[in-house]
C-alpha cells in the first residue's frame, strides 16, 4: 500500500529516508551525550569515574540486549519492534532530562539504550526488506552513511546544546526527533508480518546469554582499570564461560525455537565475518578513544580542536559508506572488505608514527585512511552477513555482527590501555598500541580473503 499520489519508487525512497534518519538518531545520541560529561559532573557534584559510567552503562546495556532485540524483531515484526523501542527511547529521554540525581540519570540511560537496541536491528532489517537483494549493497552503504553523519555531528550538536541551553537539552531534543522518526516510519514504511508468529521468546536462553555478555563486557571494561590478570577480571571471564556454556546447553535442549537458531550457529562464513569484524573494530575504537588523548596531552590541542580533528575520519567514513553501496554489486564483498581492512591497517600504521617530534601534518592522512577503510568494510560486512542467512534472520544477523563490533571495541580498549600503561610515556605507549592494532586489522583482511565470498548472495 503506497501513499496517495506517490509511486512505489517514491514511497520507497521516502521510507529509506525515514529509516536512515532513525539510524542517525541512535548514533547521534551516543556521541552527543559523551561531550556533556564534564557539565553533568558539575551539576551533580560527582567524580569523573562516576560520570564515565553513564557511557559505560549505556554501552553495556546496548551490547547485552542487542542480540535478543534482533531476534525479537524477526519474531514479532521489525516495524512493531521499532515502535516499541522508539517509545522507550523517547520516554526515558524525557525522564532523563528531568533527572534529580546521577543514579536516576544512569537508570534512564540504561533504559534508553535498550530502546536503541530494539530500534537498531529493526531499522536495518526493514531497510534490507525495502530494497531487493540486487540493491542490498546500496542499503548497507546508506545505513553506514547515516551512522557516519551522526557520529560526525553528534559531538558538535551536543557541545552547542551543553554550552548554551544545558546538557539536559541533549535528552530533550531526542523527544521531537524520535516522534518524527515514529510518524515517518508509520506513514512511509509498510508493516511487516512476523516470519514465525507461533514462536515464543526463549526466556531462559535470553537470561543466560545476557548474563554471559554482561560478564564479558564488564570484565573487558574492568581490565582497563586493573588489567587482564587481576582476580576480579578473571572471575568475570570465568563467569562468561560458565553462563555461555549453560546458555548453549539449555537453549539447544529446549523443545522451542532457540534464541540463536542452529542454522546461524553452524554457518561458518557468518562466524568468520564476525571474527573479521571483531579484529578490525579494535583499530576503530583505538582511533576514536586514543587519538584525542594524544592530541590533547602531547600536542596540547583544546577539546574543541581534538573533536574537530576526528572529522576527517568520520566524514570519509560516511562518504565512502555511500560509495561502497554502489561498488558492492560491481566488485563484490570479498574485494571491498579486504580493501577496507587494508586501508585501516595503513591508517593505523601511519598513526603509529605519531610522537612529540613528528609534525601534525602526518595525522590527517592517517585519519583519512582509517575513514576510507571503515567506509568500505562495515557496510560490506553487514550486507554480506545478512544475505548469507535466511530472510527471516536479517535483524538477528545485523545484531550479532554489531555485537562482534562491540566486543572487538571492548577488547581493543583493554589491550590498548594496558600497552599504554606499561609504556614509559603516553606517546610511546600509543605508538606501540597502534602498531598492534595495525597487525590485527591485517589479520582481519586475511580472514576476509579466505572466508568472505564474492557478492555474499544466497544462503548456506
Amino acid at each position: 500500500m503506497y501513499l496517495k499520489g506517490l509511486t512505489a519508487s517514491e514511497t520507497r525512497s521516502l521510507g529509506l529516508t525515514a529509516l536512515i534518519f532513525s539510524i542517525f538518531l541512535v548514533g547521534y545520541d551516543y556521541t552527543a551525550f559523551s561531550v556533556a560529561l564534564p557539565s553533568i559532573q558539575k551539576t551533580f557534584q560527582v567524580d569523573i569515574t562516576t560520570t564515565m559510567w553513564l557511557v559505560n552503562a549505556y554501552a553495556l546495556a546496548f551490547g547485552v540486549s542487542v542480540i535478543s532485540c534482533g531476534r525479537l524483531a524477526d519474531m514479532l515484526g521489525r516495524r512493531r519492534t521499532f515502535f516499541i523501542g522508539a517509545t522507550l527511547f523517547s520516554v526515558f529521554s524525557l525522564l532523563g532530562g528531568f533527572s534529580l540525581n546521577i543514579w536516576m540519570l544512569m537508570g534512564c540511560r540504561v533504559m534508553l539504550s535498550i530502546g536503541g537496541a530494539m530500534m537498531w536491528p529493526s531499522v536495518i532489517g526493514m531497510t534490507y526488506h525495502l530494497l531487493d537483494s540486487k540493491r542490498a549493497g546500496v542499503a548497507g552503504g546508506l545505513l553506514m552513511l547515516g551512522c557516519g553523519v551522526a557520529n560526525s555531528l553528534g559531538p558538535i550538536i551536543g557541545g552547542v546544546l551543553t554550552d548554551t541551553l544545558g546538557w539536559r537539552w541533549i535528552l530533550f531534543l531526542n523527544l521531537p526527533l524520535t516522534l518524527v522518526a515514529i510518524l515517518t516510519c508509520w506513514k512511509l514504511v509498510i508493516s511487516d508480518l512476523p516470519s514465525a508468529p507461533g514462536e515464543h521468546v526463549d526466556l531462559t536462553g535470553l537470561l543466560f546469554l545476557s548474563l554471559a555478555l554482561l560478564a564479558l563486557l564488564l570484565g573487558l571494561d574492568l581490565s582497563v582499570d586493573v588489567g587482564f590478570v587481576n582476580y576480579r577480571t578473571l572471575l568475570l571471564f570465568l563467569g562468561f564461560v560458565l553462563f555461555l556454556s549453560v546458555f548453549v546447553w539449555l537453549d539447544y535442549r529446549s523443545s522451542g525455537e532457540p534464541l540463536i537458531p542452529v542454522d546461524v550457529v553452524k554457518n561458518k562464513r557468518f562466524f568468520a565475518e564476525g571474527v573479521a569484524t571483531l579484529l578490525v573494530s579494535v583499530a576503530f575504537i583505538a582511533a576514536l578513544m586514543f587519538v584525542p588523548q594524544f592530541l590533547s596531552k602531547v600536542w596540547k590541542f583544546t577539546a574543541i580542536q581534538s573533536g574537530i580533528a576526528l572529522l576527517p575520519m568520520m566524514i570519509l567514513f560516511g562518504a565512502t559508506s555511500f560509495l561502497s553501496g554502489h561498488l558492492y554489486e560491481r566488485f563484490g564483498a570479498k574485494l571491498l572488505s579486504c580493501f577496507g581492512a587494508l586501508f585501516m591497517w595503513a591508517g593505523m600504521l601511519v598513526l603509529s608514527k605519531l610522537s612529540v617530534q613528528v609534525e601534525p601534518f602526518i595525522f590527517t592522512p592517517g585519519m583519512g585512511l582509517m575513514g576510507i577503510g571503515m567506509g568500505l568494510f562495515y557496510p560490506t560486512i553487514t550486507t554480506t552477513a545478512i544475505l548469507i542467512l535466511r530472510y527471516d534472520r536479517a535483524s538477528l544477523a545485523a545484531a550479532i555482527i554489531y555485537m562482534f563490533q562491540i566486543i572487538g571495541g571492548a577488547i581493543g580498549l583493554g589491550l590498548n590501555t594496558t600497552i599504554v600503561a606499561l609504556a614509559p610515556d603516553l606517546a610511546t605507549g600509543i605508538s606501540r598500541a597502534f602498531l598492534m592494532n595495525a597487525h590485527l586489522a591485517l589479520l582481519g583482511m586475511v580472514v576476509s580473503v579466505f572466508f568472505i565470498n564474492g557478492r555474499g548472495k544466497g544462503s548456506s
